[in-house]
């Protein structure tokens, strides 16, 4: 085995043997691997503390094409304290994190690596993080091979007098081919292809109403339900906690 350091986001943790843990990884280099992190569970380990799910740094392995690498060190370039000290920021941050490891799994587009570090970076930074996981998740789509319909109609493909956002339909629906479905507000409109175009990297603002958040959100997840069959615990918790908040 040869030692490789790499850039990298630990997306699981599962305990393995007394001591050790084995760290799925997300890397721009190599897609998602795994990772050996042996003895750090016990309490004088090294490894013991950037051997954690929601840590990004660069790794240095003994790498493995196929099978487990062995973990080395960690250079810690970011552990999300501020994530990591709010229940609400926590629960999405996991979600995204479990999204992504789902979505690796169908897809090794290494754009992937990069949105998942804007978006974590950003909701440390204070961001919204429902603005922000609903953004992530429109453009995760894509790698899915699934998108919505948000240039014109999901039907007819018109871009004029659309009224609504149907997952039913797939996307948009123009005023000719409305029928009956729920209508959303022209700002969820205009902000869900907002949020399909915008660079994460680039947001330094993100003031959304609960109102145009609620019908982005409810869109998104009858859409993954419909289209993608993904099933993630950790959106059950985050609904669970937004029940407890409001």
């Amino acid at each position: 085995m040869k030692i490789e350091s790499i850039d990298g986001i630990i997306l699981t943790e599962t305990n393995y043997s007394e001591t050790s843990k084995i760290l799925n990884v997300l890397t721009k280099e190599h897609g998602l691997i795994g990772v050996i992190s042996k003895g750090c569970r016990n309490m004088k380990s090294k490894l013991r503390s950037v051997s954690r799910k929601l840590l990004y740094g660069t790794i240095h392995i003994y790498y493995k094409p196929s099978g487990l690498s062995t973990l080395i060190s960690i250079d810690v370039k970011n552990s999300y304290s501020n994530i990591l000290m709010d229940l609400e920021k926590i629960s999405y941050a996991s979600y995204i994190l479990d999204l992504t490891n789902q979505l690796v799994k169908q897809s090794e587009n290494e754009e992937i690596f990069e949105l998942l570090k804007n978006t974590l970076e950003k909701i440390e930074e204070g961001l919204n993080p429902i603005a922000l996981t609903n953004i992530l998740e429109l453009k995760y789509l894509d790698f899915l091979g699934v998108s919505p319909s948000i240039d014109g109609c999901a039907h007819c493909g018109n871009n004029k007098q659309i009224i609504t956002l149907s997952s039913d339909a797939g996307g948009y629906i123009c005023k000719d081919c409305y029928n009956n479905e729920p209508l959303v507000s022209d700002k969820t409109i205009k902000m869900i292809r907002m949020y399909y175009y915008v660079d994460i990297k680039n947001i330094t603002k993100l003031d959304v109403s609960p109102e145009i958040t609620d019908e982005i959100t409810r869109f998104l997840d009858d859409y993954y339900d419909r289209f993608t069959g993904l099933y993630l615990k950790s959106k059950k918790t985050i609904k669970k906690i937004n029940q407890i908040t409001n």
